[in-house]
């Protein structure tokens, strides 16, 4: 069962010692900081390590991040959106380096942007989507860069109401039906959280809930995310978007 209440931080992380020349290498290779060699001989942090010099509030805590992401979603389902940090001046800056404060993994459903859900803007957001939220090595790697590396405080595993591929994962357990191409792999993923207590929609549903559980207990197992979490430097928290409302709330 759901809650309908505002997310709640649920879980807590380490911030990470000071990182070798390679990794300095590889965070700039992968963010498209901009750096001079001269300044990796000298090791001068990159842009993507120091602090940001973005001229807005960032988040810099679990339960601030969280925050933000609540009031964006208030503000996207009042119709009150602000469309935030799209200026050219925030374009411009954006070139030397990011520091989003969330990573969300979500779906890939086309009525589910996270940067529209939470009305956020370039910069902000660190979003890793695939079906269902399914986890494979790239879209773990994927998150672990985003805490590990860029030293953002919260991940969201935000899954959402009539989800397609949850349906699709359902309907081939119940049915023996192979699905076409690697669409089977997505529904094998999906598979454990299946939610057999229900029936018909309700199945579908209960899943939906019981998947991101599933992910966010995946993610939180994890060695290096698990360290942070347990310092409270990072949570790791699960959510869902109801289409009909559009409104995000945790998942206990």
């Amino acid at each position: 069962m759901t809650s309908t209440s505002e997310p709640h931080i649920a879980d807590v992380g380490t911030s990470p010692t000071a990182s070798p020349l390679r990794r300095k290498l590889l965070r700039a290779a992968l963010t498209g900081t901009a750096v001079t060699g001269g300044a990796w001989a000298l090791g001068v942090p990159t842009a993507s390590a120091r602090t940001h010099s973005f001229d807005w509030p960032r988040p810099v805590t679990p339960e601030a991040a969280l925050q933000e992401l609540n009031a964006g979603n208030r503000r996207w389902r009042t119709f009150r959106e602000r469309h935030p940090h799209e200026t050219h001046a925030v374009r411009r800056e954006a070139v030397s380096g990011q520091h989003p404060f969330a990573v969300v993994l979500g779906c890939i459903d086309s009525r589910v942007p996270p940067e529209l859900v939470f009305d956020q803007g370039l910069g902000d957001l660190m979003t890793v989507r695939s079906a269902g939220e399914v986890l494979d090595e790239a879209v773990m790697g994927s998150v672990a860069f985003g805490v590990l590396e860029l030293g953002i405080p919260l991940v969201m595993v935000l899954g959402h109401q009539s989800c397609g591929a949850v349906s699709a994962a359902v309907h081939a357990e119940e049915t023996g039906e192979k699905l076409p191409a690697h669409i089977q792999y997505i529904a094998d993923q999906i598979k454990p959280a299946i939610d057999r207590s229900v029936a018909g929609d309700a199945r579908i549903d209960a899943t939906v809930t019981s998947q991101v559980r599933l992910v966010r207990s995946r993610l939180a197992a994890e060695p290096d995310l698990a360290a942070r979490i347990a310092t409270g430097q990072v949570a790791i928290v699960g959510a869902r978007y109801e289409l009909s409302t559009q409104f995000v709330h945790q998942i206990a």
